[in-house]
């Protein structure tokens, strides 16, 4: 099973990749749908995430043995809610964005709900102790 580490590095690699497609080999799809715009907004919200991925996988690593198994848990569950808005959020508005399938948009806000969970789940984690009792 990948690590969240590998699975931050793939979801940036992917986010460069993703966005240098659009700016360059889609741009023409993407401006003649009108929806170039959300291929930017997605890119940008899948490397931020990406980002916050790398950040927990590696406060997961660095207190692997230190860290209070709840504040643990929350940096877990921030990551996997991130990865979940990644896909829903960034992943919808991408097929929307390349195939003109509006209809799709109407996922997007869900991903948004998971980003915003994963946030909320990394506040929570914060106010846990760092150290076992």
């Amino acid at each position: 099973m990948p690590t969240m580490l590998s699975l931050a590095g793939f979801s940036g690699l992917l986010a460069v990749a993703l966005g240098a497609m659009g700016t360059h080999a889609l741009k023409p799809l993407l401006t003649a749908h009108g929806l170039l715009e959300a291929w930017h907004t997605a890119v940008l919200y899948h490397l931020v995430h990406a980002v916050a991925l790398l950040a927990v996988s590696l406060a997961l690593d660095a207190g692997a043995t230190q860290l209070h198994p709840r504040r643990a848990a929350g940096l877990r569950a921030a990551g996997v809610c991130w990865l979940t808005g990644i896909i829903l959020f960034s992943g919808s508005l991408y097929f929307m964005a390349a195939f003109d399938w509006r209809r799709l948009g109407i996922v997007t806000p869900f991903g948004g709900v998971a980003l915003l969970a994963g946030w909320a789940c990394l506040i929570h984690a914060g106010w846990r102790r760092s150290t076992p009792p």
